[in-house]
């Protein structure tokens, strides 16, 4: 596997993370949260001979979208998001592009994937995990042959996603992060959709023990 980590710029002043997933064998990729800067995008997978499988969304927010019509339209590949984003997913309210100074984003011919589906690139396989809590179809990706987790706007490095937005739920997202991230194995590497990666056992005492993480 080959992972990279893209900074992208959006109309908010914190960069939103686009992670590119590559299988080396089959040349099969997925693009999580193309949030805009689609060249930058494209020039990475012509740099890997990437073959576009899937363009995952976690969460139909304004800033983790911004370039995904762009990007297939470039590179091809099937967007995937939750059933629930998806039917919330033109919902301009919902998706905050307004709020954030975006024009209004449609997305059309989007596949829906549940919990507990298994998305598979070459041998790499992914589960989709819902993690509902700053949306209520919100989803984190979990690679359990490489202990990576990909959050997200669910969990940061030492707190927590929003939950003050449309359909956001801070009782939801507490539950999601500690009976659904935070059973994973201690050394998992976790990916947010925002800001530095961690690791699981860095991130338990906040929401187990009540204490700061130790940075």
């Amino acid at each position: 596997m080959i992972l990279k980590t893209l900074k992208i710029q959006t109309f908010l002043a914190d960069p939103t993370n686009c992670y590119i997933i590559h299988d080396e064998d089959t040349k099969e990729t997925m693009v999580i949260d193309p949030a805009g800067e689609v060249d930058k995008i494209v020039d990475m997978l012509d740099i890997l001979h990437a073959k576009l499988k899937y363009i995952l969304i976690t969460h139909c927010h304004g800033d983790h979208i911004g370039g995904v019509n762009e990007l297939r339209e470039k590179a091809g590949g099937t967007i995937l998001i939750h059933r629930i984003c998806e039917e919330n997913l033109n919902n301009q309210d919902i998706m905050l592009t307004e709020y954030i100074g975006m024009e209004p984003i449609i997305l059309n011919d989007v596949r829906r994937v549940d919990d507990r589906d298994l998305l598979h690139l070459g041998n790499i396989e992914m589960q989709v995990i819902h993690t509902p809590g700053h949306t209520k179809g919100g989803i984190s990706l979990y690679c359990e042959e490489y202990k990576m987790l990909f959050s997200g706007d669910t969990l940061f490095r030492g707190t927590w996603g929003r939950t003050d937005l449309p359909t956001g739920s801070l009782e939801d997202i507490m539950d999601s992060i500690v009976n659904k991230l935070l059973i994973l194995p201690d050394d998992t590497l976790i990916y947010p959709g925002h800001g530095l990666s961690t690791i699981i056992k860095e991130e338990k005492p906040i929401y187990l023990n009540l204490q700061p993480r130790g940075y």
